[in-house]
């Protein structure tokens, strides 16, 4: 068959995006939980608990982000879709980083959100400790990012 270089292909986009968006999902989930507990007892710290809601969902954004650059890169955006099967095979490969980093630190990311949000409902003048404790996170969800990104754009180039 001579559609295997798309279908491999296909496959790491939907893994990127599906596999980082439940690390996001998850994250995200767990952290709204825990803040909405917080905003019943105290409303006017919405703004903080926003902030650490938020973070675990940037595994999905980056997931997104590399699912848009292989759809581009294997002409499903435009283009010619004609992948040799090793092609299809090096870009499923490259999905692979930010598809595992994202859903494992996402959902890091969201206990640490968790943990930052009850240390906020205690003490709200410690939130700068909880912000950049749940970003230390952060850190390795971009590296999975970029090892995949890099590696996209390196295969576009082929």
């Amino acid at each position: 068959m001579d559609n295997w270089g798309i279908i491999f292909a296909l496959v790491g986009a939907a893994l990127a995006t599906i596999l980082a968006g439940i690390g996001s999902i998850k994250g995200v989930g767990m952290a709204t939980e825990a803040g909405m507990g917080v905003l019943s007892e105290d409303p006017s710290k919405f703004g903080k608990m926003l902030v650490l809601e938020l973070l675990p969902g940037t595994q999905g954004l980056y997931g997104f982000i590399v699912t848009v650059m292989m759809l581009t890169g294997i002409g499903v955006l435009g283009g010619s879709m004609d992948i040799v099967w090793w092609k299809g095979l090096l870009y499923l490969g490259a999905s692979l980083p930010i598809g595992i980093g994202g859903w494992l630190s996402g959902i890091a990311q969201g206990r640490a959100a968790v943990a930052g949000i009850s240390l906020v409902a205690k003490r709200p003048g410690e939130f700068s400790k909880a912000l950049v404790s749940t970003t230390l996170v952060e850190i390795y969800a971009l590296l999975a990012f970029l090892v995949s990104l890099l590696s996209v754009v390196a295969i576009n180039g082929i």
